[in-house]
């Protein structure tokens, strides 16, 4: 008994350090949680829960700018869960009760969708083939990726909530304070959108399309709207039920001020927005939800990634090439900073992740507590040690060109006499990113060319200076980085970028001395040796 006595006390001063260490950390998602904690003055919200929300358009097929705002939620609510014992809640919204606008670039049968522009994406048929409605087919795909990830979330669906009744009281709402709303929204629109502008969009009940006609009159005791239709007939409809829909700025702050959201996040693009449906969820009798505006992820040319162009990675795509943890390490790092999201970023980040995993046992309390591992792993990051990087592997699947995991675990074996796919369950999995990526981005690249006369020579006596050197990684560098002076390199960077070239066929490669330490002296030597027989 006395030994559970002290180990609940020993526990319960290191949750008490923890805690305090996270009331002073400047990561940025303690920063935020002490804002969620300030706005509810450390009370449990009368709803019982502190409630963080997410929001899905799912016009598009989801990409990794969706993915990235769930999970850098999910960060900041484990940040508050550290900061305090209050129940919390998250909703990754879905407006599937928009209409759809213009037809994805990106999707099979693309004329099957076309047929059917204007109605919500839950009246849309599935292009694909497997689901009731093209809305629902893409809220499955996000729902599967995010419970691939064990994030902790409720899908709510829009279409549900409109039809369902649950946003009922909250569109009453909205049509008590019908002209207070429009004269928020009406000052940014321009002369012809101004004419016709009306915070609900009724659904036609002969066509499904989602209509966005003038409304001619708004009866608050009956709960109804007027508009003309087509043939010029007045047609009064209620507000509530699915019959109608709000312009997503008023049905954000609707949304906001019907769920009691604490905390939401946007992109630095919806910074009118949010202000505009602030005012909103203010008018309805409810402040606003704390957040932050995180850059945009942009493509390798830099413009904005699209859901409908498909221009930027996928979630897919990135997996099919790196742990999912390299990417959420890239998420947590500079939110604020626009980032460039393509395939070739994909190596170093994969780097960056095992970096911080490697440093996270030798930090203090405080260090840890801003290490994208420890809010990636819910502050209980793995233990695992490689011996080598992923950049290291790519180079190795390049050299030995080969698509066999094999092949290159007996170089990594050989190296490091503990290392084994069994023991390593993480290097084995890099070992197969390596071979994918290596196969779909390095070969059909590579491109050798011959070596000048000076870098013939500096090669021929690397061939001669390797076997003199001690098999450290070290060691090796030096050696490589002295050949490079006696051959008269001004810059020792075109000496190594020569051997990448020759050797290689690209224009980058790994650390040369730990590059042979794992590949070996004698096939360094040979590879070189090779290279220069055949030019």
């Amino acid at each position: 008994m006395k030994i559970n006595a002290m180990t609940t006390q020993t526990q319960s001063a290191q949750q008490d350090q923890l805690r305090q260490a996270a009331m002073e950390s400047k990561a940025w998602p303690f920063e935020e949680a002490r804002k969620i904690l300030e706005r509810i003055q450390g009370k449990t919200p009368e709803k019982g829960y502190v409630l963080f929300e997410t929001g899905y358009g799912p016009s598009g097929l989801p990409h990794i700018g969706t993915f990235g705002e769930v999970a850098r939620t999910t960060m900041v609510r484990h940040a508050f869960q550290t900061l305090s014992d209050i129940p919390t809640k998250m909703y990754c919204v879905s407006d599937d009760m928009d209409g759809l606008r213009k037809v994805p670039s990106n999707i099979p049968n693309p004329e099957i969708v076309e047929k059917h522009l204007g109605k919500p994406l839950t009246q849309i048929p599935d292009p694909f083939g497997t689901h009731d409605s093209f809305g629902a087919h893409n809220n499955a795909r996000l729902q599967k990726f995010l419970d691939s990830f064990d994030f902790e979330y409720e899908f709510v669906s829009a279409t549900e909530c409109y039809k369902s009744g649950r946003y009922d009281p909250m569109l009453l709402k909205v049509l008590e304070n019908y002209d207070e709303i429009i004269n928020v929204i009406l000052p940014t629109l321009g002369p012809e959108r101004k004419a016709t502008y009306s915070p609900f969009l009724p659904l036609c009940p002969k066509t499904g399309i989602v209509l966005q006609v003038p409304i001619i009159d708004h009866d608050v005791k009956a709960g109804t709207v007027s508009y003309k239709d087509e043939d010029g007939n007045i047609v009064v409809t209620p507000v509530t039920g699915g019959h109608c829909k709000l312009q997503w700025k008023a049905d954000w702050g609707m949304r906001w001020a019907a769920f009691d959201v604490d905390y939401e996040m946007a992109g630095k693009d919806l910074i009118d927005s949010v202000k505009l449906s602030s005012r909103i969820a203010k008018i309805l009798g409810n402040p606003p939800p704390e957040g932050f505006n995180y850059e945009l992820f942009l493509d390798a040319d830099g413009t904005k990634i699209s859901k409908s162009k498909g221009n930027g990675l996928t979630i897919e795509e990135w997996l099919e090439y790196a742990p999912a943890e390299s990417l959420e390490a890239y998420l947590f790092q500079s939110p604020r900073k626009a980032k460039r999201l393509y395939f070739d970023v994909i190596p170093r980040q994969v780097d960056d992740y095992l970096t911080f995993l490697n440093k996270f046992d030798e930090q203090t309390i405080e260090q840890r507590l801003s290490n994208p591992v420890w809010h990636i792993h819910g502050g209980k990051p793995p233990k695992e040690e490689l011996p080598i990087s992923f950049g290291i592997l790519l180079n190795l699947a390049s050299v030995c060109n080969t698509e066999d995991k094999s092949v290159l675990w007996g170089f990594i074996m050989n190296y490091s006499e503990e290392a084994s796919p069994e023991k390593m369950p993480l290097l084995d999995h890099l070992v197969g990113y390596a071979l994918k990526y290596y196969t779909d981005f390095v070969k059909p690249n590579k491109i050798y060319r011959k070596p000048t006369d000076q870098e013939r020579a500096a090669m021929e006596d690397l061939v001669k200076s390797l076997p003199k050197v001690v098999v450290d990684p070290l060691e090796l560098q030096t050696e490589v980085y002295e050949v490079g002076k006696r051959h008269g390199f001004e810059n020792l960077r075109d000496w190594f970028k020569s051997l990448y070239e020759v050797l290689f066929g690209q224009s980058e490669g790994p650390r040369m001395g730990s590059f042979i330490a794992l590949y070996g002296v004698d096939a360094m030597i040979k590879l070189i040796e090779d290279k220069l027989a055949e030019s």
